[in-house]
């Protein structure tokens, strides 16, 4: 998915040599940035799925498996949800 950039944009300036020392090219890290903005602000239930993977530049699957390389969970409930998955799920057995 192409990343539509004639909507809105942020400069996150950082120093020389950077991505480099990732032993990455300026825009790989570019990139990486724009994932992990995206992946923080779905972690903390800012952004979904679909416009943190927007946000991100591909597509909403792509970005759900990426999060499993961070170590970020691709589901993101909040407490009350997921105790009424739980209570749902126990009146199903019951």
């Amino acid at each position: 998915m192409q990343r539509d950039l004639a909507q809105a944009q942020a400069v996150i300036p950082y120093p020389p040599g950077i991505p480099q020392a990732l032993k990455m090219s300026d825009v790989e890290f570019a990139q990486e940035l724009a994932f992990l903005a995206a992946a923080k602000l779905y972690e903390l239930g800012r952004l979904s799925a679909g416009k943190s993977a927007r946000l991100a530049g591909m597509g909403r699957l792509e970005f759900l498996r990426r999060l499993a390389q961070i170590g970020a969970p691709a589901i993101n409930l909040r407490d009350e949800e997921v105790d009424a998955e739980i209570r749902a799920a126990r009146e199903l057995v019951e």
